[in-house]
């Protein structure tokens, strides 16, 4: 932008996220690719305003991101409300690999719960199994890099806003869109348009 003759400091880059990653995120959304049945979910923690918020996502056996929520609660209704938006994105998974959090446990207990009350006869098998889990766990280290070096957020709904970009950045880079043939910054643009 310098090299054009536009002047942007730091904080007007952190406003456009703000305002248009939500969107651009929304957009991703519908143009994913189908995605498998074997989940993996977790949550890592995040510093917004010097309290921890649960950043939870799930990801398929083969690590392509199928969604992702910020919440600031580590609890059953943060669980269940992240397999609710979930599963409402991508449809329901055979089986999903959780670590030994009692919380995920109950939420994907409500989700078989919500299967057996609408008639349904099978249900999501539920494993927890730490190594099987090792995948998601390598996907820590990207998002800690990254937020590291902000030192936190300010706002709940900045630091929602950026982790979201973040996301959709790194599935552009994994090719996870129906936009094949397309260079990175051509998948941005169309998303973006």
């Amino acid at each position: 932008m310098a090299e054009r003759g536009v002047g942007v400091d730091h904080a007007t880059l952190n406003r456009w996220v703000i305002k248009f990653s939500p969107l651009i995120t929304m957009e991703a959304r519908k143009l994913k690719q189908k995605t498998g049945v074997s989940w993996r979910m977790d949550e890592t923690y995040i510093k917004v305003k010097g309290k921890w918020t649960y950043y939870y996502w799930a990801i398929e056996k083969f690590g392509k991101t199928l969604d992702f929520m910020l919440s600031k609660h580590q609890n059953e209704a943060a669980a269940t409300a992240f397999f609710t938006r979930a599963i409402g994105n991508k449809g329901f998974p055979d089986k999903v690999v959780i670590d030994k959090s009692g919380a995920n446990l109950a939420g994907l207990q409500n989700m078989n719960y919500l299967l057996i009350l609408n008639g349904w006869y099978w249900l999501i098998e539920i494993l927890q199994v730490k190594y099987l889990n090792n995948i998601i766990e390598q996907d820590h280290r990207f998002i800690k890099k990254l937020t590291r070096q902000m030192k936190g957020f300010r706002s709940f709904n900045s630091a929602s806003a950026t982790l979201e970009g973040i996301e959709v950045a790194h599935m552009i880079r994994n090719r996870q869109f129906d936009l094949s043939g397309q260079f990175v910054f051509q998948q941005f643009a169309a998303l973006a348009g």
